[in-house]
């Protein structure tokens, strides 16, 4: 077993918590491609947003997704838009396990407003926007999320059912 394995998802659905949890059960290293973009270029992603443009960071991190390619044993939580550029989707699928943590807009939109973190994409938007843009993005984006091996549900995910079917999976 040392196939990584890639979380793919909207943002807020969980992939870091997650990958951490997943990572840990597995004996695997868990790599956020979020923070290793920040630890690499020395700044955050959204003060990177403010400064450059969008298709620079995607182009970034799309080299950090490339790098992990070269290892192995990796629970990696990629970014929310990461499988939707570059032909990230098949890269993945072609290089390990890809797993999409789905959830409904209403409960990400809960998460989103409570997350401690700041998004770049959803910066200063009411409830009603975030709703919107969620729905709006989710269409857009369920088109390459929808390309992952496995589709689980975020709400209520029993990480050790996960890892024993990864596991599972694996070994067969």
């Amino acid at each position: 077993m040392s196939a990584n394995i890639y979380l793919i998802g909207f943002m807020g659905v969980g992939k870091s918590t997650v990958g951490k949890k997943l990572a840990k059960r597995l004996g695997y290293t868990f790599y956020d491609l979020d923070k290793a973009f920040e630890e690499k270029y020395k700044i955050s992603i959204n003060d990177f947003f403010g400064k450059y443009d969008e298709n620079l960071f995607r182009a970034l991190e799309q080299e950090q997704l490339q790098e992990t390619f070269q290892q192995k044993r990796l629970v990696v939580a990629t970014g929310g838009g990461t499988a939707c550029y570059h032909d990230s989707m098949e890269s993945i699928n072609h290089n390990g396990l890809s797993i999409y943590l789905k959830m409904k807009p209403s409960a990400l939109s809960q998460r989103l407003k409570m997350a401690k973190k700041k998004r770049p994409l959803i910066e200063g938007l009411n409830e009603e926007q975030l709703i919107d843009f969620i729905q709006r993005k989710l269409r857009e984006r369920e088109v390459y999320y929808n390309k992952a091996q496995w589709t689980v549900q975020a709400i209520n995910l029993d990480i050790k059912a996960l890892a024993e079917k990864i596991v599972k999976q694996q070994s067969s």
